[in-house]
Order: structure tokens, then sequence, then C-alpha cells
């Protein structure tokens, strides 16, 4: 068996890995098995390490018409668990639909227009760039990009302050945690009007936007940081003095 599979079946029947079959110790068998079975699926068998006490692993078996198919439920059902694990890690949700970005933005900008001077420019540079993700579900449902992508800019300034809601089954939210009234609306992905993300339902995980936002700024730094030191590199080159030809080099040369 694979590495990965051997250390599955391990955790499921609390048995201990051995190199050598001469050093299995009594306390190294794996006794937490109820049943071992050999099931035909198909063409195929497949073997099957059932009713274990404790199990601390699992396998989930698709099926499917074609390898196409089986590969797009594989990588939605991967999508679902990776969902799970960051909310059970990081229980806390954002409005989906483009709602965060969106509020973010209209935070930045507001934030720029108080500052005076050029320190204003790269507050405003990034609020714009938070609306590249509206935009871009606009722009998949077929609607006016200008038109909806104004008003849910025009929403999202004018709310005013409220408590903030969670979704059913989701994590509390401190009382004094507030936020503004319209910081949930967003785009709906199949219609493209400007809806409540707490009556569509739709989340995604705090950790998810965090880690998307960091490494969006990262990346954009890093760009602006090389972009500088080429420039400078090419203008130094421009100005350098061009070499003389003095010298017994010059002197070898034929004319």
């Amino acid at each position: 068996m694979r590495k990965g599979i051997n250390n599955r079946v391990a955790r499921a029947t609390g048995a201990t890995i051995v190199n050598r079959p001469e050093e299995i110790q009594e306390s190294d068998v794996g006794t937490k098995c109820g049943l071992f079975e050999i099931k035909k699926i198909g063409d195929e068998y497949f073997t099957f390490i059932a009713e274990c006490k404790n199990p601390q692993t699992a396998t989930i078996v698709l099926r499917g018409a074609s390898k196409d198919v089986l590969n797009e439920v594989e990588r939605n059902i991967q999508d679902a668990l990776g969902v799970s694990r960051n909310v059970i890690f990081e229980p806390r949700l954002c409005p989906g639909g483009g709602a965060t970005e969106m509020s973010i933005s209209t935070k930045l900008i507001e934030k720029s227009k108080s500052i005076a001077g050029v320190e204003q420019y790269p507050y405003h540079s990034v609020g714009l760039s938070f609306e590249v993700i509206p935009r871009t579900l606009i722009q998949n449902c077929g609607v006016d990009v200008v038109k909806v992508l104004t008003s849910l800019r025009a929403k999202h300034a004018s709310g005013s302050t409220a408590t903030v809601t969670t979704p059913s089954g989701a994590p509390s939210v401190p009382a004094e945690a507030s936020a503004p009234m319209n910081s949930s609306w967003g785009v709906n992905g199949e219609t493209g009007e400007i809806v409540d993300m707490n009556k569509l339902g739709i989340w995604e995980p705090l950790a998810v936007k965090q880690q998307t936002i960091k490494t969006a700024i990262e990346a954009s730094t890093m760009l602006l940081r090389i972009d500088d030191i080429v420039s400078g590199l090419s203008k130094k080159d421009k100005t350098s003095p061009a070499p003389s030809m003095k010298g017994p080099a010059a002197e070898d040369m034929d004319v």
C-alpha cells in the first residue's frame, strides 16, 4: 500500500506501523476493526475496513458515468471539505457575492478623502482594486456593469451603522460588533441583481477571505518592488558614460 493509505489503515484499526516484521509486538496489532470485507463494484474489487472503534479517518467512494464526471464531483467534495475545515478552525463568516469587497472598497475610498496629499492615492487605488470581484460577478451575469456596480457602490455608501447579523447555525457575534447596515448587499450570481446576502444565505469563510487579501497585497508589493528596481537599473544604464578607448586595448585595435 501507499504511505498515505497505510497511515489511514493504521488510524482506523488502532495499529502501529513498524519497519520490520520481527519488530512487531502484541501492542502494535490493530484490533479496532469490526469488519474486513472485499466488495466488487463495477469491474473492480475494493477492500473495506468497517465498523471500527473510534475511527480517525474515512474514505469516500465516488461513482459516476465517466472520468470527467468523477473529477468534477471529487473537486466539489474537496472544496466542501475545505470550507468545513476552515469554518471549524476559524468559525466566522463573511457575506459573499462581492459584498465584503465592496464594503472594504467603500471604507478605503472614504478614508482616502480624509487624507491630504499624495498619501491618499494608495487608499483610493486599493479601494478601486477591491471592486474587481463584484465587477467580475456582474460581467458573468451579462448585465450592465456600470449601472449595477454604481448602484451597489451607492448602496454601501448610504448604509448606516447596525448590529451584525449572522446566518442560522453560524457562531454568534458579540453585541458590541457593528457594521454598516448595507454591508451584506452583493450581486446575485444568476440574475445580476443587487440583493442582501442574508436572504440568499451566501457566506464565505473569513480565513479564506483574509488569506486572499494578504496574498493579493503581497503579490502587488513584490511586483512594485521589482518594477522599481528594474526601472532604476535602466535609468542608471542610460546615464552611465560610454567607455573610453584609451589604453593598451585601443592601441591593439585595427582602424
